[in-house]
């Protein structure tokens, strides 16, 4: 078998965007990127998407049990939100030798 290797294709959403998910249990719900992993072309949403899960008691003080924390959501289930007009896709254009992301409904920077 041949080796094959993953690229990693660059995500339009960067930290502290507000995205709105548009697929899933939290569908039509904004918040604010946290985090993002382009590896798995995915974004952490801060308090959307949470899922259970264990910790273990690591000391006789610390506590154990369950936690919610956030799931990375796919970047396809997320869209931008543009100031102006709201959900939007990213567009690019070139401004003083610099790529910029513009909305693309407006034209306005993101």
């Amino acid at each position: 078998m041949a080796n094959t290797v993953k690229q990693i294709k660059p995500i339009g959403i960067k930290r502290d965007d507000t995205v709105e998910i548009i697929a899933g249990k939290d569908k039509k719900k904004r918040g604010t990127v946290i985090k993002t992993v382009p590896s798995k072309n995915a974004v952490l949403v801060r308090g959307l998407n949470m899922v259970s899960k264990a910790i273990r008691r690591k000391t006789q003080q610390d506590k154990g049990g369950i936690a919610q924390i956030e799931a990375p959501i796919d970047v396809s289930n997320v869209m931008i939100i543009c100031k102006k007009c709201g959900k939007t896709r990213i567009g690019y254009e070139l401004k003083d030798g610099k790529k910029m992301r513009v909305c693309r409904k407006c034209g306005e920077a993101l």
